[in-house]
This record gives structure tokens, sequence and C-alpha cells, in this order.
């Protein structure tokens, strides 16, 4: 499946936390269509926020691109919060739907001790 200039089109499972989840008014893990010549952050992030309006500047700074203080985000294990937006994504993650294996977790971490 491919978009118009766009590339080969990747379906991502990605698991928002519950107050994104009530916003968006989702339940359950969310699937959005990538874009992509590579899968990167950037991309998975800029689909969710199309596909869901709503949540424009909740996850990253509208201006800035810039992940906000207490998101986090894991795949396959690993916390990818401090990678670098455009750096490519583990292959579980854009093999996800087919493979049934990792989704992009995005993640309101807490503060405190």
């Amino acid at each position: 499946m491919t978009r118009a200039g766009a590339g080969p089109v990747t379906s991502v499972r990605v698991v928002l936390p519950a107050h994104l989840k009530n916003l968006a008014r989702v339940r359950g893990e969310v699937v959005v269509p990538v874009a992509c010549p590579a899968l990167t952050q950037r991309a998975v992030l800029d689909a969710v926020e199309e596909r869901f309006p709503v949540l424009l500047g909740t996850i990253r700074d509208r201006h800035t691109g810039r992940r906000r203080a207490f998101i986090r985000f894991y795949a396959c294990e690993q916390d990818l919060s401090n990678e670098p937006p455009d750096a490519p994504l583990p292959e579980a993650v854009a093999a996800a739907v087919a493979a049934g294996t990792e989704p992009f977790l995005v993640v309101g971490a807490m503060a405190g001790g």
C-alpha cells in the first residue's frame, strides 16, 4: 500500500496512556498507517496526531516537536525517549501488525519519590 509520493505505508500499533486514550476517545491500542521510507518516532507520532488531531501538543510541543517532559517512548523493551526523533525504530515495530509483535508505547511518566 502506498500514498502518492509518500513511499510504502506500514501499519503500526500504538499504545497510549489512559489520559490520552480518554482525550482521543479510544479504547485499547490504536493502529495508524505510517508512510515511511524509514520508520521513525517522528513518523509514528505524526501519524497519531494526524489521525487524532485532539492529541496535537499533548505528546510533543507543537512548535519545537520535542517530547513533553512527562511522556516517555518505548518499543521492544527499550526506552527510546532520548533517541533522536528521526532515528529508525526497531524492525519489530514495523512488522507489528503482520507479525503480531511489538507496539510503539507512549507512556505517561510519574514524578515523585
